[in-house]
């Protein structure tokens, strides 16, 4: 049986992987190892999934962003799956879950393995309860031949739901919004159904087992997250919280990479909390937190509500943010809601990084700042998060090639542009007194005036992240299909 990287990372080794990993954080390859070896980072990279271009999610390297693909019974098929995947990666997912619960799941999942250079996530519950034809029929032995099975294709990382007890439940009944996470209405269900203990807790050893012959990630279940502001930081939460700290630890022992997932929906005030909670119950292991949403007065617009949440869960310390898009509670959405939902959490989590001073961070902010400021509105362009959008934007109003050379854009005209009423007074004083500093000095000038200013960024060589670095969407993705122009429906983020 292959070492898992964890296990590795415990003997000394530096792997192919951690030394990738390594490339594309600007940091020292021993230091990765040592990350993943204390369980603070995980390198979700299954032996099976030969497409892939490892990353690590840890709140030592820079935040990373998920996203939810998925089919239904109604909507979907292979060539459509294959694009969702393609218009994730291509608007910047570190990684994908596959929440789909439709036809030919087995054919879509292998080709997902097959084309993804991005980790693949699963919620093996959701095709153990379509086998057995609904929650109450599921079996022990059901779930353990899915989840092996899932393993064998090349899944990188599994939400599993076995925190969830039999003696949690009754802490939801003053809820408002009872049990609002997929996977943990189901194992409720079947608790109370058949009387007995949560049956993936029961056979997590067995699970365990399975992971580490194949280097699965858990990524344990937050099955009982607030679904309302109401609900945020209950003792229902906590409960099971203390119960994924059990088995994050065990996990370990079998040499098993964990992160846990976090909530939902969390009021500003408690984002924090959450955060410095769950890494004190679970001895620091990755948080991966869906949102979590501020406020619950938004539908339409939670991709919004829910990135503030994040850019905070980040600063915190969360490792890596489930996207939502603004269909989020309403209905299926479609691939402008996924580059939508996309580009706000490549903002929550960049600005994340900027916060923490990651190395680097902030030279993309910079370089951007400076084009800005020049009128170098192709270089703006060129870094932006959205280069098509930003470009489409201006364009509406100035379309016209002479524009790229303007010295404004439609919001202030000529006579209003404050830039370049500043550059023009800069420039207009520039030698043409006695006694001036010389160009570039920081002394100030007499009389109150004031420098030019120069572009000093290099992104070349900044020492930031790969996914602190444009162009979003790195990753190679030629044997991913084209996006086209019709849309597509993508499954319903954050019901994992």
């Amino acid at each position: 049986m292959a070492q898992t990287q964890i296990q590795a990372a415990r003997e000394g080794t530096v792997t192919d992987a951690m030394k990738r990993v390594a490339e594309r954080e600007n940091r020292e390859p021993e230091f990765v190892r040592e990350q993943v070896a204390e369980g603070q980072a995980v390198i979700p990279a299954n032996v099976n999934h030969d497409a892939l271009d490892p990353m690590i999610i840890g709140r030592e390297f820079a935040t990373k962003v998920n996203a939810n693909i998925g089919n239904s019974e109604t909507t979907s098929d292979l060539e459509e799956e294959l694009r969702k995947l393609h218009t994730a990666v291509h608007y910047g997912a570190d990684t994908v879950m596959d929440l789909g619960t439709g036809s030919d799941l087995d054919e879509i999942r292998e080709t997902h393995v097959d084309h993804s250079p991005v980790p693949i996530g699963t919620v093996p519950l959701y095709e153990a309860v379509k086998r057995a034809g609904g929650p109450e029929e599921l079996t022990t032995e059901l779930l353990l031949e899915v989840i092996e099975k899932q393993a064998e294709q090349g899944v990188d990382y599994m939400t599993i739901h076995a925190g969830i007890l039999a003696e949690h439940l009754s802490l939801t009944d003053g809820r408002k919004t009872g049990i609002v996470s997929r996977g943990g209405s189901i194992m409720a269900s079947w608790m109370v159904s058949h009387g007995e203990q949560n049956p993936l807790f029961q056979v997590y050893d067995e699970i365990c087992e399975i992971f580490a012959e194949h280097d699965v990630t858990f990524s344990l279940g937050d099955s009982l997250r607030p679904g309302s502001l109401a609900d945020a930081c209950d003792e229902a939460q906590y409960a099971e919280l203390d119960t994924l700290g059990e088995l994050t630890r065990r996990a370990w022992k079998y040499n098993v990479q964990v992160m846990v997932e976090g909530p939902g929906h969390v009021p500003m005030h408690k984002v924090a909390e959450n955060v410095e909670r769950q890494q004190e119950v679970c001895d620091g292991a990755p948080f991966y937190v869906l949102g979590p949403l501020v406020t619950d007065i938004a539908p339409g617009y939670d991709h919004i509500t829910s990135a503030i949440g994040a850019a905070m869960a980040a600063e915190a310390g969360a490792a890596m943010l489930c996207y939502v898009t603004p269909k989020e509670h309403l209905g299926l959405p479609d691939e402008e809601d996924v580059r939508d939902g996309l580009a706000a959490y490549r903002i929550a989590a960049h600005s994340g990084d900027v916060a923490n001073e990651r190395p680097g961070a902030r030279d993309w902010d910079d370089a951007l700042s400076e084009a800005r400021y020049n009128f170098e509105w192709r270089e703006q362009f060129g870094l932006a998060l959205d280069p098509d959008r930003a470009r489409d934007y201006h364009d509406q109003t100035l379309p016209e090639d002479n524009y790229k050379e303007a010295r404004f854009c439609s919001m202030c005209g000529v006579e209003f542009c404050s830039m370049r009423i500043d550059r023009d007074a800069r420039e207009s004083r520039r030698g043409s007194r006695s006694g001036q500093s010389p160009e570039g000095s920081d002394q100030p000038r007499e009389g109150g005036e004031m420098n030019r200013l120069e572009s000093t960024t290099d992104l070349e060589a900044s020492p930031a992240a790969e996914v602190n670095r444009p162009p979003v969407g790195t990753h190679d993705s030629d044997a991913l299909s084209a996006v086209g122009d019709d849309s597509q429906s993508v499954e319903q983020a954050g019901d994992d």
